[in-house]
């Protein structure tokens, strides 16, 4: 019996449910993430001593919130910055029950092409085997790993701030971690993604400690506008599910490494290959322009760019994207006087940016400079946004950003 008629009859049928608006079971979907950074470069202050190198043993547990449904979950471990393997002697993911502690009876292991120890080599990310965790969005998600060996910290991020407990010895199964110590930075786990029950959008916000959250950090971690948004866009009248992964890094700038990679340099890895990512925000520049600034004088030694330059890196930023199909949305700097930042030159530079940015046809604008400055003092953050520094907008500003990013083509 010939198998071609078979064939005629499958294909048929896959263009038919197609044509019925029946797809494919969803791929593996970014649901939370974090841009992170190299512990030995952080930057150091003037005339404090460089911290001493962290070395990092036993047990760490690591908080996660998705942002989006799924029945199966997997974990990134990266070791981007390491010079040496990254060596996990166990790991497991559960649903979290408060503080450090997680429900056992959703305790899974997480696994590396079969095996509960693995390891990742210096300079790589890698991706655990599929785990069957039921996690619904915004629910705390605990990954627990405990090392092989005790290992300089290299990865390090602050999403969320306080998210990270260390212990001695395998814990990676305890529901509550007995003695455990609270590090100041978040390790190695760099993201989470599941398998939606159904297609979703995924929204990178890319930027600095704006985007990160500083001057929003007390209470929950949705007073930092990615998350805000994130909120909003939930409720979407059953539209496609649309996840907001938070990519911001404080003190970070666009041409320049100082605070983290540049952000030329790390769009790739912190955009781009999220997985099933569909669309960034970009908000990035202002430490470009205010960065050796002080009392309103560039100080000895600093050579900030020209607003020439930034617009250049942010076209680079808008050119990558959209040949890897992102719809790309680009928001203006905030307003800064007041800051240490500012000066009158500092403010030129800030304007001429924004004005090419509002200029733009070809990507979306999200105009975050009219919506938090004052109007009696456009250069100034209206005051009941400013988080006192006159730089970084506060909890009301973050939720004032988030309903001017929530336009109609985060949705398509």
């Amino acid at each position: 019996m010939s198998l071609l008629p078979w064939r005629g009859f499958c294909a048929a049928l896959v263009l038919g449910l197609i044509a019925l608006g029946v797809h494919a079971a969803p791929g593996w979907t970014a649901a939370w993430a974090a841009a992170p950074q190299n512990f030995d470069a952080l930057p150091q202050l003037p005339g404090v001593p460089a911290a001493p190198k962290w070395m990092v043993q036993g047990t760490v547990r690591q908080q996660l919130t998705p942002a989006l449904n799924g029945k199966q979950v997997r974990v990134r471990f990266s070791n981007r910055f390491g010079q040496r393997p990254l060596r996990i002697a166990a790991a497991t993911v559960a649903l979290g029950t408060g503080g450090g502690n997680l429900s056992p009876g959703t305790l899974q292991p997480l696994l590396m092409d079969g095996r509960a120890a693995f390891e990742v080599p210096p300079g790589q990310e890698r991706w655990t085997d599929g785990a069957a965790l039921v996690v619904q969005a915004g629910q705390s998600v605990m990954v627990s790993f405990a090392l092989a060996e005790a290992v300089p910290a290299t990865v390090v991020h602050r999403l969320p701030p306080g998210g990270a407990w260390a212990v001695a010895g395998d814990q990676t199964r305890a529901a509550r971690l007995r003695d455990a110590q609270r590090p100041p930075w978040n390790l190695f786990v760099t993201g989470l993604d599941v398998k939606p029950p159904r297609p979703a959008n995924v929204v990178v916000a890319f930027g600095d400690s704006i985007t990160e959250g500083s001057g929003a950090e007390s209470g929950a971690g949705a007073a930092r506008y990615p998350q805000r948004l994130g909120v909003r866009l939930q409720d979407n009248d059953g539209r496609m599910p649309v996840a907001v992964i938070n990519a911001g890094i404080g003190g970070n700038r666009l041409l320049a490494d100082v605070a983290g990679p540049s952000g030329l340099s790390r769009f790739d890895a912190d955009v781009l290959q999220q997985s099933g990512a569909t669309h960034v925000v970009v908000l990035i520049g202002i430490n470009d322009i205010g960065f050796g600034t002080f009392q309103g004088k560039v100080l000895p030694g600093f050579h900030p760019p020209s607003a020439q330059a930034l617009t250049a890196g942010l076209q680079q930023l808008v050119d990558r994207a959209r040949a890897r199909g992102l719809k790309v949305l680009l928001g203006t700097l905030l307003p800064f006087e007041g800051s240490g930042y500012w000066s009158e030159a500092n403010e030129a530079k800030r304007e001429a940016v924004n004005r090419w940015i509002r200029g733009r046809q070809d990507v979306g604008v999200i105009d975050f400079d009219a919506a938090l400055q004052d109007p009696a003092h456009p250069r100034r953050l209206a005051e009941r946004y400013d988080s006192g520094d006159h730089l970084h907008p506060n909890a009301a500003g973050t939720a004032a950003m988030a309903q001017a990013a929530d336009v109609p083509l985060l949705r398509e």
